[in-house]
């Protein structure tokens, strides 16, 4: 079953793209789901902000490079004002860093503007449903990154409250498994998973997956 918003309805889209004919396009694709309401398409950033706070989606497709205040502002603007948004980010740039940024600054999925529907839509509804939507290799490399950029302003034992049941999920959910992987593998019930993963946030001070992810990488590397 897909996963709907946290109200339980559709889930609500906002989409912000320049390009008349791929903003329309989109819509329209993103249509074709039943479990998705697009609410509003805007042609830049300052009409993306403005959309998502009169709408508050559950999710924000957001072209990455785009006149004025580009994909990149968006996601700083968003952060800054503690909007939780989940992003996927569109874009058809291939740099690495342009990627690390967009996970630095708030994105919580990326698709390439050369990868097919499917993979949006999937993106969209991982997102939604709390989970990171990156690509394995794409994930890793950009936690990696992360992880060895901030470890030298990480002191170790910052998951040294957790129990030993939490450090296990942590550390799978740092080698980007999900939450109903991490359940099979450990025999226990997805909602245990999603019951441990919020004392785990409570515990380290994670806002998400992602910066839990980058803790236990952290603490990994410290630990090697």
């Amino acid at each position: 079953m897909s996963p709907k918003s946290p109200t339980g309805n559709k889930i609500r889209i906002v989409i912000a793209d320049d390009h008349a004919v791929l903003r329309e396009s989109l819509a329209a694709l993103l249509g074709t789901q039943a479990d998705f309401e697009v609410l509003g398409k805007a042609a830049d950033g300052k009409e993306a902000l403005d959309l998502v706070q009169t709408h508050r989606p559950d999710v924000l497709v957001l072209d990455l490079f785009m006149p004025g205040s580009d994909g990149f502002e968006v996601l700083k603007t968003l952060d800054k004002a503690g909007n939780r948004v989940a992003t996927v980010v569109l874009t058809g740039s291939e740099s690495e860093a342009d990627y690390t940024n967009v996970v630095r600054m708030g994105g919580r999925g990326l698709v390439l503007k050369s990868h097919g529907p499917e993979k949006l839509f999937a993106a969209v509804r991982a997102v939604a449903g709390g989970e990171l939507a990156f690509s394995d290799e794409l994930a890793q490399r950009v936690l990696n990154r992360m992880a060895q950029d901030s470890r030298q302003q990480t002191q170790a034992g910052s998951l040294s409250r957790l129990s030993e049941r939490e450090r296990q999920i942590a550390f799978a959910v740092a080698r980007g498994q999900k939450n109903r992987d991490i359940a099979t593998q450990l025999h226990i019930s997805e909602n245990t998973v999603k019951r441990h993963l919020q004392s785990i946030f409570s515990k380290t001070g994670a806002r998400d997956r992602l910066e839990l992810a980058v803790l236990a990488l952290n603490e990994a590397g410290l630990a090697a």
